[in-house]
């Protein structure tokens, strides 16, 4: 049972005298604290016994302290060793000041900022690339299963992607490209007029819908709405522990949820390429017929005579590179979630931007490689 925080001041031939009893703990230090200095009146020389002190805790040890002024005279104390280690690291923490947090400022929280930045970047381009090989890895595994055991490839899960991923996306990809294919004739007619240029409309549109504009508004329209939706379930697996079950299953989460909707954007942006193709077409043709008179027999022998198949071909070649950016990023940020909502809304923010940005720099990466190759 525990005893009161009490104490007795005294007279002696010196000083005065305190004698403390009783338990000095924090159920009743405060108090007893306050008393103790209102008794003492701020005297700082007064011999102290504490030999009669049952339970002390810091606390306790604080009261004490702060009703002395802080600080006890070591030749004045009289007290158990445990007790008086307790007061000389209590008094020690009093004592000491908080030290204030140094922040960087101007010039060198730039380079603080550069530096976390570049060792940021470093970091998710390993990762990426070893995400990547076990793409790669898993890709090459499904091939060989194509011709060995096709029966073992998900092909529900295929289809289902398929048709989320690309054919519910043609309404969109079609209206985009048609008003791309559009802006693109007004603006090649207005500038083209001016040196009586205008029927060269027909190569700008089409060299610039077939080689460009097909494949990347495709791309980022689906960076908007797969990669999105890719990061999103996968998160939410992530967050129910869905994939952690599959793993303990012995089921790979890689093959049965990133390979799946790689292989469904695969077999669908050449499709999507080639909708978005018809329709940019069918926007440049339209500003054409309507402000130059150009009918749809002489625009598409243009087309055929002076810009050929050959810039629909590369527009093609980007198609796998796309496919693997949107999948890959999507999936990738998808894993990566934490077990929080917030953390599933930062990472699909980050697999659309990221994507975005991939997007945007593959295809100038491949613009530089076909102009090398002339092509």
């Amino acid at each position: 049972m525990s005893a009161p925080a009490e104490f007795d001041v005294t007279d002696g031939p010196d000083r005065p005298r305190l004698t403390l009893r009783g338990d000095w703990t924090s159920e009743d230090a405060v108090g007893a604290g306050v008393r103790l200095a209102s008794a003492t009146q701020g005297r700082t020389d007064a011999d102290i016994d504490l030999n009669a002190v049952g339970r002390i805790d810091t606390a306790g040890a604080h009261a004490i302290l702060r009703a002395l002024g802080g600080r006890i005279d070591p030749t004045r104390l009289h007290a158990r060793p445990a007790t008086a280690r307790l007061l000389e690291l209590v008094e020690t923490a009093m004592a000491a000041k908080a030290k204030p947090r140094r922040t960087a400022r101007g010039f060198l929280a730039m380079l603080i900022r550069i530096g976390k930045g570049v060792g940021d970047l470093a970091e998710e381009f390993l990762d990426t690339m070893a995400f990547l090989g076990n793409l790669l890895v898993s890709s090459a595994r499904t091939v060989a299963l194509l011709f060995t055991a096709p029966h073992r490839i998900r092909w529900a899960v295929i289809f289902g992607q398929m048709e989320r991923a690309g054919l519910d996306a043609i309404p969109i990809v079609a209206l985009t490209t048609f008003f791309i294919g559009a802006v693109v004739a007004a603006i090649g007619v207005n500038m083209l007029q001016q040196f009586g240029a205008e029927v060269f409309a027909v190569e700008l549109i089409g060299i610039a819908m077939l080689r460009e504009f097909n494949i990347v508004i495709t791309a980022v329209l689906l960076a908007g709405r797969s990669a999105s939706a890719f990061a999103a379930e996968l998160g939410s697996m992530k967050m129910t522990q869905e994939i952690d079950a599959m793993r303990v299953m012995g089921v790979d989460p890689f093959e049965a949820l990133v390979l799946p909707r790689f292989a469904a954007l695969l077999i669908t942006i050449p499709l999507l390429t080639f909708v978005a193709t018809l329709a940019g077409l069918a926007g440049g043709l339209m500003i054409t017929w309507t402000t130059l008179g150009l009918g749809p027999a002489f625009f598409l022998q243009r087309l055929v005579d002076n810009v050929g198949p050959t810039h629909f071909y590369i527009a093609l070649s980007k198609a796998p590179v796309m496919a693997a950016v949107v999948a890959g990023v999507g999936c990738r940020q998808g894993l990566l979630t934490g077990g929080d909502v917030q953390s599933l809304g930062k990472r699909v923010t980050t697999a659309v931007v990221h994507s975005i940005f991939a997007i945007i720099m593959l295809d100038a990466v491949f613009a530089l490689i076909y102009m090398q190759l002339d092509l």
